[in-house]
């Protein structure tokens, strides 16, 4: 297994990253959807069921059904092939532990994330755009942890 890892790595490290730039677009412009829901439904003076807030539905089931969770899937796919790559990863130090600790933070996020759409789909948001701001900026913290500690190796 070990030699069919380590000739494949720049192919599953290509995968990797492209299914991780996928999934980092869908976490940055999911909680932005959100904001647009949540404000433009208050400013329109409309309600839950109302034909843009169920147009805001559609355009979060979409991003969260058809890109992130299918390009979260592969990034963790490719990212344990690359795990048990040989020779790939030094346990002994810090980073692989930051960037594993990051990834569950964000796969959490995510989740979290899909959660929030079955309020918006229940009628049931509590939260307020400004929170939704604050929440954005989630993935970009742990995307700047995730790049430091692979390119940085500390």
């Amino acid at each position: 297994m070990g030699d069919f890892l380590l000739s494949w790595y720049p192919w599953v490290k290509a995968f990797h990253v492209m299914s991780v730039l996928a999934w980092m677009a869908g976490l940055f412009y999911l909680p932005r959807l959100y904001v647009y829901h949540v404000e433009g439904l208050k400013k329109a003076g409309v309600v839950t069921g109302s034909e843009m807030d169920l147009l805001f539905q559609h355009q979060e089931r979409l991003l969260l059904k058809a890109i992130m969770n299918p390009s979260a899937i592969s990034t963790w796919f490719f990212g344990l092939m690359l795990v048990f790559t040989p020779g790939v990863i030094d346990w002994s130090l810090i980073w692989p532990w930051a960037k594993g600790f990051s990834i569950i933070a964000m796969t959490v996020f995510h989740m979290w994330l899909a959660a929030r759409r079955k309020d918006f789909m229940a009628g049931a948001n509590r939260l307020t755009g400004r929170q939704y701001r604050m929440m954005n900026e989630l993935p970009t913290i742990l995307m700047v942890v995730i790049v430091l500690a692979v390119f940085l190796k500390f």
